[in-house]
């Protein structure tokens, strides 16, 4: 029984009981106590007022010395009826001869007689002093009972709420885990130490007392922690960093000592703190104000994780995405002794991570995941199993028995820019001078001499918040680029904007998420990656620091206003000789802009081969249009839109490689 039945039923008792006994005092008080000479007179059919007519006696009852009976009142009864009945009570001492006087009074005057000796004093008793007493005992039990569950409440309030996860219960292995194998071994090694201890103390070396996971959203920390709980053969405890956290001071360290000493009494174990950024960053450095409940929870950690008193036996794992939050003391060797990166996969990794995710999706003849894998670059796992899902759904959908290819290619085109919206009313206006605009972008991008990144697919189908979009793609996945390449990408960035001034002579907004990103890389170029002649191989200027997260507010800028002046015209003149080369380009090849905004018009996606016959001003196959859109046959290269720009988050500045497709506010 739940406790809220138990609690109703027990209060429903209670009600119940008050009733009863009410009913019973109320009924003890409507009788009449009359002496024993009112009622020999009453059966007589006296003892009747001024003008009132006899009443009589219906019954009377003997219980050892205590007459109870009922008379009958001539009168009507106003609920009904012809005579209402009042009950009435007499004692008298029932010794000699009065129990046989009271017999034969009854008998003469034909009056019903019922003698129970039975007395009824214990009732008597019971109902009038024990019951009650009773009800208050049963009342104030449950009252402390109710008081003692909100105590515990109260008391449990500082308790730990880490999940302990037993063998058998998680059914992720590392075989589930994809893309990432240096991270595996790390994670494998001290499983390993936890099996055999012996294996690895023979040389005098100690178990890592910390293992902190860091890396992009997406690649597989918690799923790590997951293999690791499926894997390991001793007790493991999972908690999320918020749980630590509380509006009360003092809750959260309270509750990292009671997972501590949980951990204590079930090592060997393991412990893991997800979302460890939330308890962890760095403490209060004097300026925005501190957060005592969280400084207070972060001191007791470190304090359980390598204090005065020794911890040997729990093992703690951690995963984070902001490893730059956290502090310093809570990072150094001894706490976290292995910091692991889970980077983005590459190549091999992303088809490996296919083939895990497609295990229980049926694929069709042509489905080759390496050209998938291939086509996604900056992909997470999060973005390749979204992947795999979609591209079933969209089978399904359609009523097929097996995944596609162009199941496939579609649902990459949906994880990266969103499903289509064909249904945006757009002008004619509005539709050409985005033709013109992706046109630009794709036609700057082919005739970049040395380029390294290849366009893929040029649309001007509305997607999300995009009214069209243009997507290159590296041949190879990279991790650094050369001053060449850069300036490559603000070439490619230029071309929708050079384009509407050669078409339309006139500029729209369209353009304005590519000067944004134009100007970043410019920027960043000058005054991180020294790559301006005029200033030399250095950076300027430190990145800036958000006082939430416990650091300075400012810092003070280590060039001059000279300097800074110079900056502001390197960063120009880098943006001004792109946008000019952008312009000669596109003038200089008119009529394949023409060609391939007309064809964008016509048909709405364009490849990259297509592309190629176009700018050699060839022919196109015939186009047909289906009821779903366009319909063609898969291009050579079977390669789709790149990685948006939350491929980029948490990659090296000078690796950031990849160009998401332009957008243009709807």
């Amino acid at each position: 029984m739940s406790g809220n039945l138990r609690n109703l039923v027990l209060w429903l008792a209670i009600f119940v009981a008050f009733v009863f006994m009410a009913k019973k005092l109320t009924e003890k008080d409507r009788s009449i106590k009359l002496d024993l000479s009112a009622v020999v007179e009453l059966g007589r059919g006296g003892l009747a007022g001024p003008g009132e007519a006899n009443r009589t006696i219906a019954m009377i009852e003997d219980r050892g010395g205590t007459l109870r009976g009922a008379f009958v009142e001539p009168y009507p009864d106003p609920r009904g009826g012809d005579a209402r009945y009042r009950t009435f009570q007499s004692e008298y001492i029932a010794v000699g001869t009065m129990p046989e006087y009271v017999v034969n009074w009854a008998l003469k005057n034909n009056i019903p007689y019922k003698a129970n000796q039975s007395s009824q004093l214990l009732s008597s008793v019971f109902f009038s002093f024990l019951f009650p007493i009773l009800l208050i005992v049963v009342i104030w039990i449950f009252l402390m009972r109710q008081f003692q569950a909100g105590s515990n409440k109260a008391m449990s309030f500082g308790r730990s709420r880490a999940k302990l996860v037993t063998e058998g219960q998680v059914k992720v292995s590392f075989d589930d885990v994809a893309g990432i194998d240096e991270v595996k071994e790390e994670l494998n090694e001290i499983i390993q130490f936890l099996k055999d201890p012996q294996k690895f103390s023979r040389l005098g070396g100690k178990i890592p007392k910390g293992a902190l996971l860091h890396g992009p959203p997406g690649t597989g920390k918690t799923l790590l922690a997951r293999a690791v709980a499926g894997e390991a053969s001793v007790p493991f405890f999972s908690i999320s960093g918020s749980d630590f956290v509380e509006m009360f001071v003092g809750v959260g360290a309270s509750r990292v000592r009671d997972l501590f000493e949980q951990g204590k009494k079930a090592k060997p174990c393991l412990i893991y703190i997800d979302e460890i950024d939330a308890v962890g960053r760095h403490r209060f450095a004097g300026i925005g104000g501190g957060h005592d409940e969280r400084e207070q929870t972060l001191n007791q950690l470190l304090v359980e994780l390598d204090g005065f008193a020794p911890n040997e036996g729990v093992i703690v794992m951690a995963s984070t995405n902001r490893p730059d939050v956290l502090d310093p003391a809570l990072l150094r060797p001894g706490r976290f002794d292995r910091q692991i990166r889970v980077d983005l996969p590459d190549m091999v990794g992303r088809e490996k991570i296919l083939r895990v995710h497609t295990r229980e999706i049926k694929l069709g003849e042509g489905v080759s995941l390496q050209q998938i894998a291939r086509g996604t670059p900056g992909f997470s796992g999060a973005d390749l199993a979204n992947l795999a899902n979609e591209a079933a759904l969209l089978a399904a959908r359609r009523d097929k028995n097996a995944v596609g290819m162009e199941d496939m290619e579609e649902a990459k085109d949906r994880v990266l820019m969103g499903p289509e919206r064909r249904s945006l009313a757009m002008s004619e206006k509005e539709l050409k001078n985005t033709a013109y605009h992706e046109a630009g972008h794709a036609l700057v991008s082919k005739l970049t001499p040395d380029a390294e990144e290849k366009v893929h697919k040029v649309t001007i189908i509305p997607r999300g918040r995009t009214l069209g979009s243009t997507a290159i793609l590296p041949d190879e996945d990279q991790h650094s680029q050369s001053r060449r390449q850069l300036f490559n990408a603000l070439l490619y960035l230029m071309g929708g904007r050079a384009a509407e001034e050669c078409k339309f002579n006139t500029s729209t907004t369209g353009a304005a998420n590519d000067l944004h990103r134009a100007t970043d890389l410019a920027h960043s170029m000058v005054c991180e990656f020294g790559m301006s002649e005029r200033l030399g191989p250095r950076t300027f200027g430190s990145p800036s620091a958000q006082v939430f997260l416990g650091r300075d507010m400012s810092r003070d800028r280590d060039y001059s206003e000279e300097t800074a002046s110079l900056i502001d015209t390197e960063v120009h003149e880098l943006l001004s000789s792109a946008y000019h080369k952008a312009l000669q380009v596109l003038r200089d090849n008119m009529d394949a802009l023409e060609r391939i905004s007309q064809a964008l018009l016509e048909r709405e996606t364009l490849d990259g081969d297509e592309l190629d016959v176009l700018i050699r001003g060839e022919e196109l196959p015939p186009f047909r249009r289906s009821g779903r859109g366009e319909t063609r046959a898969p291009s050579a290269t079977g390669t789709a839109p790149g990685k948006e720009e939350r491929g980029k988050q948490d990659r090296p500045a000078a690796g950031a490689v990849l160009r998401p497709p332009t957008t243009q506010p709807s």
